[in-house]
């Protein structure tokens, strides 16, 4: 029974002394704006398998990644993703009429965007990464617009997985820019 006991209390013991686990968003450059304008529809998205996960990746070496198993998205990657690009592009096209995939109805969309995710993490250099095969349809006849692969690196500001989603949220914000100039 005494061996029992203290089975059962250093099971206990090691469950406590898990880390916790900490959850990340990727953030817009700020909100987009209200109102009408022109409509723009964000996705599908899709990722590569490597960062298809819910926990965030780091390069360690050029043919190596790891996964912090404590640090996390807060939600669905892909999803983040198209939210964060609908804010973006609405900003830079001052339209407060972008949706995000699925939509309800075509007839409010004049432009589709679609997200080939390639690489999004960071790595021990100190660096970001993006590379995102985008192409822009317009409606309604969904003719291909605009077709490009947009690739970029932002330095961290500082060590950790903050800054490196940070950085992240920098090169998505640059990849509505040069989508923006795509629809122009």
């Amino acid at each position: 029974m005494n061996r029992l006991l203290i089975l059962l209390s250093v099971l206990l013991l090691a469950g406590c002394s898990q880390p916790d686990k900490t959850y990340y968003v990727l953030t817009p450059e700020g909100p987009a704006p209200s109102g009408g304008g022109v409509g723009i529809g964000v996705g599908p998205v899709a990722l590569a398998e490597y960062i298809d996960r819910p926990n965030l990746v780091v390069q360690q070496t050029v043919n190596q990644l790891g996964v912090a198993e404590s640090h996390r998205w807060a939600g669905d990657l892909s999803q983040g993703i198209s939210r964060v690009m609908a804010a973006n592009l609405g900003r830079r096209m001052k339209s407060g009429n972008v949706r995000v995939y699925p939509w309800q109805h075509d007839d409010e969309i004049s432009y589709q965007v679609t997200l080939d995710i390639r690489q999004l993490h960071s790595g021990e250099d100190g660096y970001a990464v993006i590379e995102v095969g985008w192409r822009v349809y317009s409606f309604p006849d969904k003719r291909l617009k605009a077709s490009k692969t947009f690739a970029d690196r932002e330095p961290l500001e500082s060590s950790g997985y903050g800054p490196m989603v940070a950085a992240e949220s920098r090169l998505l914000a640059r990849l509505a820019a040069d989508i923006a100039a795509g629809l122009r």
